[in-house]
């Protein structure tokens, strides 16, 4: 069994190593520019294209992560990059499930308890007691009922929160009033006071959070994108921050990472920041999870976070 990792940077000796004592059994090697010797599997996070074009080796391709959009918009850029018959896939949960709901609930309960808004009165030395939002308007809406939204949105309906799932087809998770599909996007929207981004990344998602999404949603509303720069028009958000449509938001992506230093979402204060940070890939849960399945697809079985390429998750 032959397997070819590559990874772009400094951590790929320590990723090579435990993948080895996984797979004691595995001739496991890093895949270098010029190297087309056979192989049964690729691991891999964004990889260039000379790695994987025109092999027909190739069983399955292991994402380290939960997002393909990297690697999927290579092969829309240059067509076969993939190898037609060897299987995309994508890290499930490993983890970072409780990591994600963890940061999105500290956003949402800092905005229903108006937090950021002491955060201001105490830089301007104001001692000013605010009522709480009403937590039974305070509904929050879930884009993306994935493993990682799904138990966002429990999570937060724990709390006693109202809140409501959108998905591009049809899902039911326990405890939250789900929407799909185009048509049903707008009944979704309308009157969320939280907006919380989960979707995949894809050529019909980007853009998504647009000044037509964010006009849908109840006045004063906050947004909180942990999925991708991509899905966000930037000038939209501050124009709504102008108008008073939204009142602030929590960033953890962006269009480009790391976010510049002249980016003009630095100088707005009612955008909170983060690097990229909202659910880390754990390494020994990773490991564990494609070694597993290696192993699966060996033995001649099947396996789960197998990618559909032409819808993009």
């Amino acid at each position: 069994m032959k397997i070819l990792f590559y990874m772009p940077n400094a951590e790929a000796a320590v990723w090579l190593h435990d993948f080895a004592r996984a797979l004691p059994e595995a001739d496991l090697r890093e895949w270098q520019p010029g190297d087309t010797a056979p192989a049964d599997f690729a691991v891999v996070w964004r990889p260039p294209r000379e790695m994987l074009a025109g092999r027909s080796d190739l069983r399955a391709i292991f994402n380290l992560g939960a997002g393909v959009d990297a690697i999927l918009a290579l092969e829309r850029e240059q067509p076969g990059t993939l190898p037609r018959n060897a299987q995309l896939i994508r890290l499930e949960d490993t983890g970072m499930a409780p990591q994600m709901a963890e940061y999105v609930t500290h956003a949402v309960l800092r905005y229903l308890r108006r937090f950021d808004e002491y955060q201001t009165l105490q830089s301007e030395r104001r001692w000013q007691v605010l009522d709480p939002h009403p937590r039974e308007t305070f509904t929050v809406g879930v884009l993306g009922l994935g493993v990682l939204g799904a138990h966002v949105a429990q999570t937060l309906a724990a709390f006693g929160l109202p809140v409501r799932g959108y998905s591009r087809s049809a899902r039911q998770v326990e405890g939250i009033v789900t929407f799909a599909g185009e048509a049903q996007f707008d009944a979704f929207l309308d009157g969320v006071k939280v907006l919380v981004n989960l979707l995949p990344h894809t050529p019909d998602t980007a853009d998504v959070l647009n000044a037509r999404a964010f006009s849908k949603l109840a006045r004063g509303a906050y947004l909180v994108n942990v999925a991708r720069g991509g899905h966000l028009v930037e000038g939209d958000l501050l124009d709504a921050f102008a108008s008073g449509q939204l009142a602030a938001a929590t960033l953890d992506v962006f269009r480009e990472e790391p976010l510049p230093q002249d980016h003009p979402f630095w100088q707005e204060p009612r955008i909170t920041i983060t690097p990229h940070t909202s659910a880390l890939t754990l390494r020994e849960e990773s490991v564990a999870q494609v070694a597993a399945k290696i192993v699966a697809l060996k033995r001649g079985g099947t396996v789960s976070g197998v990618v559909n390429v032409e819808r993009g998750y």
